[in-house]
C-alpha cells in the first residue's frame, strides 16, 4: 500500500510501440515531445534548434515536411539528432514516402487531409519497409468533410470516429505500430475526446491541446487539459503547443509531469509569491536561479521562501532550502535541517554551488549503485 494513496495515479493500460529507440505506451515513461519551427530545408538551423531541445530534455522531436526540399534535408537531420525524428506530413502523401526512406522514426499523418485511402496504403507500406511508427493526428480544425456534415461541428464523437476510421485502415493492413492524438484548441473538447478514445482503443495516446496560445496562456491551458488527462491515467506521450520556442514547450511539458509526480528532471523549485515580510527579493532570486540551474538534469528539490512563516516547513520537504532572515542574513537548510547562514551578496552563487554539489552527489551515488548491481 502506498504511503500516500491520495497521490497515486492509476495509468491506463496500453500496448507499447517503439518510436526509434524510444518506447511509447505500456509501462514506459510518459515522453515529452516538441516540434521545430525552422525551415526543415535548412538542416543546420533545424539541427541547432534540435540541440537546444535535447539539452532541455526532449525525448522525441517532430519536424515539418511540406516540400521535397524538406525531405531532402531530413536524412542529415536524422543522423545528427540524438532523439527520434517524427516527420509531420500534410496534404502531400509522397512526402511521407520520402521521409520514411530518409530515416524518420515516425510519420505523423492527419486523416482529414492526407487524401484517398489508396494514398494511406502507400504510406503504410513505406512505414513497414522502413520500420517507422505512425501517429494518427486527428485535429478539430481539419476534420473530414463527411464528419462535419454528419455532426454539424467538431465534437468529441466526430474526433473519435475519425480516429477509429483511420485506425481500422492501419489494422486492416496489419499495421499496429501506431499512436493516436485527438487534439483541439478547446480544452473541454479535447479532454472529452481523449476520454472517449481511451475507453475504445488500447494503442498509446499522444496528448496535446493544439493552438493553445502564448507562453503564459498556452501553459495554463495545456496544464489544465493535459494535466487532467494524465491525472486520470490517460496519456503516453505529450506535446505542449505554445507560440514560443520549442525548448520552452519541453520545459513546460516536464513541469506538468513533475507536478503530477509522473517524471522528474532537473530542479523542482518551491517558492513563495513574496510579500512585505520577505527578507530578500524572492521574485528576482527565483528568476535568476531558474536560469542558472537549467544545466542541472538530476532530479532534486529547492525551496526559496522569503520569510520564516512557511520557510522552515517547506525546507523540511526539500533537498536544499533558503529562508529569508533579518539584516540581510538568511538561513540555509540541507536535507530539511538548518545548516548555516548566508549573506545577501553571496546568496545566489552559494545556492547554485550547493545545488551543483548535491546533483553531483546524487549522480555519484546512482553510478555506484549501478556498478554494484552490475557485478
Amino acid at each position: 500500500m502506498s504511503v500516500r494513496p491520495w497521490r497515486d495515479i492509476a495509468r491506463r493500460s496500453s500496448r507499447q510501440i517503439m518510436v526509434g529507440k524510444v518506447p511509447v505506451g505500456g509501462d514506459a515513461p510518459v515522453t515529452v515531445q516538441t516540434m521545430t519551427n525552422t525551415p526543415t530545408s535548412d538542416a543546420r538551423a533545424t539541427i541547432d534548434q534540435i540541440r537546444r531541445c535535447e539539452e532541455a530534455g526532449v525525448d522525441i522531436i517532430r519536424v515539418s515536411c511540406p516540400d521535397e526540399a524538406s525531405t531532402a534535408a531530413l536524412s542529415a537531420i536524422v543522423r545528427a539528432a540524438k532523439v527520434p525524428i517524427v516527420a509531420d506530413i500534410h496534404f502531400h502523401y509522397k512526402r511521407a514516402l520520402e521521409a520514411a526512406d530518409a530515416g524518420a522514426a515516425c510519420l505523423r499523418i492527419n486523416p482529414g487531409n492526407i487524401g484517398a485511402e489508396s494514398r494511406v496504403k502507400e504510406v503504410i507500406a513505406a512505414a513497414k519497409a522502413n520500420g517507422c511508427a505512425i501517429r494518427i493526428g486527428v485535429n478539430a480544425g481539419s476534420l473530414e468533410k463527411d464528419l462535419l456534415e454528419k455532426y454539424g461541428e467538431p465534437c468529441p464523437e466526430a474526433l473519435v470516429e475519425s480516429a477509429l476510421d483511420h485506425i481500422k485502415i492501419l489494422q486492416d493492413h496489419d499495421f499496429h505500430e501506431f499512436k493516436v492524438a485527438v487534439k483541439a484548441s478547446d480544452l473541454f473538447l479535447a479532454v472529452a475526446a481523449y476520454q472517449q478514445l481511451a475507453d475504445a482503443v488500447d494503442c498509446p495516446l499522444h496528448l496535446g491541446i493544439t493552438e493553445a496560445g502564448g507562453l503564459i496562456g498556452g501553459t495554463v491551458k495545456s496544464a489544465i487539459g493535459i494535466g487532467a488527462l494524465l491525472w486520470a491515467g490517460i496519456g503516453d506521450t505529450i506535446r505542449v503547443s505554445l507560440s514560443a520556442e520549442p525548448e520552452e514547450e519541453v520545459r513546460v511539458g516536464y513541469e506538468i509531469l513533475k507536478s503530477l509526480g509522473i517524471r522528474s528532471r532537473g530542479v523542482r523549485v518551491v517558492s513563495c509569491p513574496s510579500c512585505a515580510r520577505q527578507g530578500f527579493d524572492v521574485i528576482r532570486t527565483v528568476e535568476a536561479l531558474e536560469a542558472r540551474l537549467q544545466h542541472i538534469h538530476t532530479p532534486l528539490s529547492l525551496s526559496v521562501l522569503g520569510c520564516v512563516v512557511n520557510g522552515p516547513g517547506e525546507a523540511r520537504e526539500t533537498d536544499i532550502g533558503i529562508t529569508g532572515g533579518g539584516a540581510g542574513t538568511h538561513m540555509v537548510y540541507l536535507s530539511g535541517v538548518t545548516d548555516h547562514h548566508v549573506k545577501d551578496a553571496d546568496m545566489l552563487d552559494h545556492i547554485v554551488s550547493l545545488v551543483e554539489a548535491k546533483a553531483a552527489e546524487i549522480e555519484a551515488a546512482e553510478a555506484e549503485a549501478a556498478a554494484i548491481a552490475a557485478e
